[in-house]
This record gives structure tokens, C-alpha cells and sequence, in this order.
């Protein structure tokens, strides 16, 4: 499975319903400081041009695993009211190291400015990786990152009930898909899957038997399916036009069963996924993620959830 993503928008409507213990908040902003944030950790280049005047906060801790850490990017300029979180779960395959390796530091740190250059916050998220952390992990450390955010967020003058970005969409999508993974305040308001694998068979990769298991009898229950058809906020479905044939056919199938299901998706598809100018329309081009992420930021705004 190569370079699949996935983005989301998630809302804290505090509804109390937790199904696992809520990560600590932190003590002090003057504590959140010292963990590391820097103003000058970015690569010469499109990234340094691309980040100028945001500031990112490195390692944060959001649970017990070494592997739970995330990022913070934020714009220096002030904001008068809160600004929405954009949450990316950075996402390549599930054994891969820092859960992307083929996704640099580099592009995701792109992908954090683009949030934070839009009036966002972007959040990043790292999570532990199979064979040693297996199905549901990866969902189950998206949910308490989620949790962390709306416990933290607002450290950061963030708005914890808008959050956002997601890469690593069958994490995501699990998540949504199984109510029973989900913690208190990680509630989802807006979803953008990306070049996802929804459903394993008896094809399944190497790297995708290591993280579901080797009893491909599990593969059913362990899919989106039929739990995503359940979920009521607003979807954007996206691949690539340079996917493969099976990423494509998985895209196909989610769209035309959740359309099935009366809640058909915001689609679009990608020129490439090669380079983060292509996958956001940095380069001016079309076809790119930027348009639809920033018109289901400003559709949640509309129906007053900022």
C-alpha cells in the first residue's frame, strides 16, 4: 500500500460517551513551550517559503507510547476568535517507520503550513505501527489524539471543535466506521479520504496481514464496512489519477456504496500524489485536495460549527 491518505474534519460535541480514559491536559502553556517549539525547523526551499511565519511545536506527547507524539503548527499572525484544527495522521503503510517513510518531514511539515497559512491550526500524528501494535491500533491512537487536541487545542488559541487533517485513511475510516474505537470529545465533523485501502481480502499485502492478522476470516469485521454507511457528517472521497488499479477500485466502491446508502460523497480526483504541489494546487494547478479541504472548512462554518 503506497503513499494512501486521508483527512478529516472532527468536531468536539462533548458527548460524554467515553469508551476509553481521556489523555491528561497538559499543566501550563509555559510547560507546552519548552517541549519544543521552534521557529526555524524547516528545509531550505519550497518548505522554508511556504512556512514563513508559522511556528511549529514538535514531540507533544498524547499517550503512553513512544510512537504518540504529534506536532502543532500555528501562524504567527494573531487571530481574534479561535482558529479550526486541521488534523493530518500522517500514513504510507502500516509497518513503515514514523508511519510515512516515504512521506518526508519535509512535505508533511508543507501540509501542516498550507493548514496554518489558511487559518487553520495544523496538528500532525504520529501512531504506533505494526507488527508490534496491531488492528485496532492505529484507529484506537487516532481517537486519543483527537481527545488530546480538544483537551489542549485551545493552549494554542485553537478552536477544539473544529479539527481536521487525517493521512493513513483506513485508520481514520476504522475509526469512524467503529463507534466502539472511539474515546470522549473525538468526535468527527468533516472527513477527506485519500487513496484508502477500505477493505482487505485475500489478497492482502504483506505489510497489511501484519497489522490485520494473518486470518483473513477477520477481514470483514476489521473493514469500514458497513459501519462508515452509518456515519452523518460531511464526506470528500479522493484518489489519484496515478493510483493504482485496486486503490481506484476501493475509492469506487466506498463512493458508490455510501451513494447507495444516501449520503454520496464530495468526489474528486488527484493529478498526482508525487509532490505536495500537485496533492494541495501549491502550483496553481486544479485538481488538487486544497479546493475541497477548504470548502468543507467553510460548509461546517456555515451550519455554525466554527
Amino acid at each position: 500500500m503506497k503513499n494512501y491518505l486521508a483527512f478529516l474534519l472532527v468536531l468536539t460535541v462533548s458527548t460524554a460517551s467515553a469508551h476509553g480514559p481521556v489523555p491528561t491536559r497538559l499543566a501550563a502553556p509555559s510547560d507546552l513551550v519548552r517541549v519544543g517549539l521552534t521557529d526555524n525547523d524547516t528545509t531550505a526551499g519550497g518548505t522554508a517559503r511556504l512556512c514563513e511565519q508559522v511556528t511549529f511545536a514538535r514531540g507533544l506527547r498524547y499517550g503512553e507510547s513512544e510512537a504518540n507524539v504529534l506536532d502543532v503548527a500555528t501562524s504567527a499572525t494573531k487571530a481574534d476568535t479561535p482558529r479550526p484544527v486541521l488534523l493530518f495522521v500522517a500514513g504510507d503503510t502500516f509497518t513503515g517507520d514514523h508511519a510515512a517513510p516515504e512521506l518526508s518531514r519535509q512535505i508533511q511539515d508543507q501540509i501542516m503550513c498550507f493548514a496554518a497559512r489558511n487559518d487553520m491550526i495544523g496538528v500532525r500524528v504520529n501512531y504506533r505501527l505494526a507488527p508490534s501494535a496491531s488492528w485496532p491500533a492505529g484507529a484506537t491512537d487516532v481517537a486519543a489524539a483527537l481527545s488530546w487536541v480538544h483537551g489542549n487545542i485551545d493552549l494554542f488559541n485553537g478552536d477544539a471543535r473544529a479539527v481536521g487533517y487525517g493521512a493513513g485513511a483506513f485508520h481514520v475510516a476504522t475509526l469512524l466506521a467503529h463507534p466502539e474505537l472511539q474515546t470522549d470529545r473525538a468526535d468527527v465533523a468533516g472527513v477527506v479520504l485519500v487513496s484508502g485501502i477500505y477493505r482487505v481480502g485475500k489478497d492482502a499485502s504483506d505489510n497489511e496481514k501484519a497489522y490485520l492478522g494473518s486470518d483473513a476470516t477477520q477481514y470483514d469485521k476489521r473493514s469500514v464496512f458497513p459501519g462508515i454507511l452509518n456515519v452523518d457528517v460531511p464526506i470528500v472521497l479522493a484518489w489519484a489519477a496515478d493510483d493504482s488499479t485496486r486503490l481506484v477500485a476501493q475509492g469506487e466502491t466506498l463512493k458508490k456504496t455510501l451513494c447507495g446508502a444516501g449520503h454520496c460523497p464530495r468526489g474528486t480526483i488527484l493529478r498526482s500524489r508525487d509532490g505536495i504541489a500537485a496533492a494541495f494546487g501549491l502550483d496553481g494547478s486544479g485538481d488538487s485536495l486544497a479546493e475541497p479541504t477548504l470548502l468543507l472548512v467553510h460548509q461546517l462554518e456555515a451550519r455554525g460549527l466554527p
